[in-house]
């Protein structure tokens, strides 16, 4: 099978991952290397070549354009046939002989009858010399490969290592001529066996395997079986059980039993799958979460790079802006110290020997800010080498140094300190001195310490500040204690006496109000029975208004209830319809991306599939341009050794006819030559002479006339060709004289 292979170059790598290219909608008719397994592949692959994305046009109901409600659609999908194969292709399933007889080859070993023939398979005949030459013409691939690397060898004093790695070398087996480095696939993405194949099957009569019941799972819709098959599977396994257990339909007194017993089984289906709905609504709550709170992780991060990213615009901002500041700064102080240096603004005239003498001028050492740029070449000077850039060309260059350059030994220098005379020179004094200096204290420490002496002189102690006195409390005397407590008796007796005296001077003088109030109070014995009455009247009129108060409120209870249910089922029916409405605009919102995506997945395609069909008419033309040259090629070689053969005959016949032609007419002269006389011959000379001679001369000078025509034509011609040449080399004959 062709494959469209598109190779790209990814920065330094000299290969990068190859692009596959899609099939198109009639590869499983045109191709002749696209196999398929069956003749269900073949009407799948035929339904999908008809059915595809560009076959389905949405046609929208303008009375309904701009609905959103289910059961009024704003449009329609319909298919139409934009991809109509000629009459003259052969829609077959190319593989239908081969299937026939693989399934008569399975019967046979499934069923044990020999009497079943088998028919042989025709191979279709190839003409290795005429037309179908060039399908078995291919350069081969051998890969250019250097068993040993070309290193240089240096001589060095392992020899004996290097024989030995020479010997295990000249012992290794030799090398193939070509290496596998990469397999790649003669199939398309399309014919790539992702799915697990499932070989046609044959059931015996009266057998039902339990297997056959997961025929419907598939790789992907249940297939690897997981936790929830399983159970799939057991519940499957616990109804074959049960419906076994059910008691025959044909038996009419068992109907009632069989009807309990599909009402419960149903009633445990409707349970188990009320569950299932509560774990899938738990399910897609906790994915709601999930995405939520992914959401909102993704906008707090997007939030801190943009934060991050302003902080260090921000922070870019500052240091260029604390950079130009300082570089003013300096600038500035650079020309106060040279305005300081100066500062009567005199003009110095430059004085070149103390430039040169002074090894800190610009001179030796001239500033980068001046336009001076030291290092710029730097890397012109550095030493590029395998021997220095490689550990191995570290290690080769180390076995060819000899032993003493690595281990270097070196004898310090004997330093003489004293002259001839015997004295110490002077710049040794000073560490001399300091030697001695650091002996001496070294002598110092190790001393042990003496005892200590009595004092001769007085030393002054300081006392610590007295603490100030406690202060104390008299002890009072028992007899004014007992005194002082008697008159605060008294007091408080005296206070209340006093107050009593009050209470009852405020009672004479309301004596008169107080006995009115009691005389009041007896004349009202009739009226209080009256009240008595009146509020037994009140309290059952009270009553029954409580208990018909209470019936009004449970006659409220029971409407508000079933208004309450109504309402309830309203609002629950309105959530409904508004989730659904919502996940109605988010499908439509998902279907309108993914028709977006497939435009652009199919604009796409169709760019690689128009690169591709002009790379095929191309590959084309030039098979056709190479045949076109080949036939050429044979029509001229054919042509050429045709008309060598005329003129090689031609030749010949014409060798021959002027021969014979010769032969008579020198006959015919020796005849006439015989019995001519002078006059004749001086004729004949007269004629040849004016026939031959006369026209030649003619011609000469016609050629000398036109060529002093075309001379003066000739010479510009020269001259506007050649000036320009004869510049440039009369330029380059100076630059070399100069030189």
């Amino acid at each position: 099978m062709t494959s469209t292979i598109v190779q790209q170059k990814q920065g330094s790598n000299s290969f990068g991952r190859p692009k596959m290219m899609e099939n198109r909608a009639f590869d499983y008719i045109y191709d002749k290397n696209y196999h398929l397994s069956n003749q269900t592949d073949h009407q799948f692959q035929a339904i999908k070549s008809q059915s595809g994305n560009t076959n389905i046009h949405l046609q929208p109901n303008y009375r309904t354009m701009f609905s959103e409600l289910q059961h009024h659609p704003r449009f329609t999908l319909q298919l139409k046939n934009n991809l109509v194969l000629p009459n003259h292709m052969n829609q077959d399933w190319p593989g239908k002989q081969n299937y026939s007889r693989e399934k008569l080859i399975l019967q046979k070993l499934m069923t044990g009858d020999h009497s079943i023939k088998i028919p042989s398979v025709v191979y279709e005949n190839h003409d290795l010399d005429g037309k179908d030459r060039h399908k078995f013409a291919k350069k081969p691939i051998i890969p250019f490969i250097n068993a040993i690397p070309p290193y240089v060898v240096l001589d060095t004093f392992r020899s004996q290592d290097q024989d030995q790695q020479r010997l295990n070398e000249s012992n290794r087996p030799q090398t193939s001529y070509a290496k596998t480095i990469g397999t790649q696939t003669d199939y398309r993405d399309g014919e790539a066996q992702t799915d697990p194949y499932t070989p046609e099957y044959v059931v015996k009569p009266g057998e039902q395997p339990e297997l056959l019941t997961l025929i419907t799972l598939a790789n992907g819709r249940g297939l690897p079986v997981g936790l929830a098959e399983v159970e799939m599977i057991e519940r499957a396994r616990a109804k074959r059980a049960w419906e076994a257990t059910l008691p025959p339909i044909n038996d009419p007194s068992q109907w009632e039993k069989r009807l309990k017993m599909m009402t419960e089984m149903e009633r445990k289906e409707w349970m188990f799958r009320e569950k299932e709905i509560e774990e899938i609504q738990n399910m897609r709550m906790e994915l709601l979460k999930k995405m939520l709170r992914d959401r909102e992780e993704n906008q707090a991060g997007i939030l801190a790079k943009k934060l991050d990213k302003l902080w260090v615009k921000k922070q870019k901002e500052k240091d260029a802006k604390i950079k130009k500041l300082r570089a003013e700064n300096i600038k500035n102080i650079r020309k106060l110290i040279k305005k300081r240096e100066n500062p009567k603004s005199e003009l110095k005239k430059r004085n070149i020997i103390e430039e040169y003498s002074n090894f800190e001028s610009d001179t030796y050492a001239p500033l980068t800010r001046v336009g001076y740029f030291p290092d710029k070449n730097a890397d012109n000077y550095v030493v590029k080498n395998r021997y220095l850039d490689t550990y191995q060309g570290l290690l080769e260059l180390e076995a060819s140094l000899p032993h003493y350059v690595l281990q270097l030994k070196i004898d310090p220098p004997k330093r003489n300190q004293h002259t001839q005379d015997g004295y110490l020179k002077r710049k040794y004094r000073e560490e001399k001195r300091l030697e001695d200096i650091h002996s001496n204290l070294l002598a110092i420490k190790e001393q042990k310490k003496t005892e200590e002496k009595p004092l001769r002189f007085l030393k002054l102690i300081e006392k610590p500040v007295p603490r100030p006195p406690t202060p104390r409390i008299d002890i009072p005397d028992p007899e004014e204690e007992e005194k002082e407590l008697a008159i605060i008796y008294l007091q408080k007796i005296i206070r209340g006496k006093a107050i009593q005296n009050m209470m009852y001077d405020g009672k004479q003088e309301k004596l008169v109000l107080i006995k009115e109030v009691s005389s009041t109070h007896a004349l009202q014995t009739v009226d209080q029975s009256n009240t008595k009455l009146y509020k037994q009247k009140v309290l059952t009129l009270q009553r029954q208004r409580h208990l018909t108060n209470q019936a009004e409120d449970l006659k409220d209870e029971v409407l508000q209830n079933l208004e309450g249910e109504t309402v309830c089922d309203m609002l629950d029916f309105l959530s409904k319809e508004l989730i659904r409405l919502q996940e109605e605009r988010r499908i439509h919102a998902f279907a309108m991306l993914a028709e977006r995506q497939r435009r652009m997945r199919e604009a796409e395609e169709s760019g690689l599939r128009q690169v591709e069909e002009r790379r095929r008419r191309e590959d084309d033309e030039i098979f056709k341009q190479m045949l076109k040259t080949q036939q050429d090629c044979v029509e001229t070689y054919l042509e050429d050794c045709i008309l060598e053969t005329i003129d090689q005959v031609a030749d010949e016949e014409a060798r021959k006819e002027v021969h014979e032609m010769a032969n008579k007419i020198n006959d015919v002269a020796y005849e006439v030559e015989k019995t001519r006389s002078a006059v004749e011959s001086e004729e004949i000379v007269a004629e040849l002479v004016h026939g031959f001679l006369i026209p030649e001369a003619q011609k000469e000078v016609y050629r000398q006339q036109i060529k002093s025509k075309q001379e003066p034509y000739l010479m510009a011609a020269h001259k506007e060709i050649y000036s320009e040449t004869n510049k440039a080399l009369s330029n380059s004959n100076n630059e070399t004289s100069d030189d």
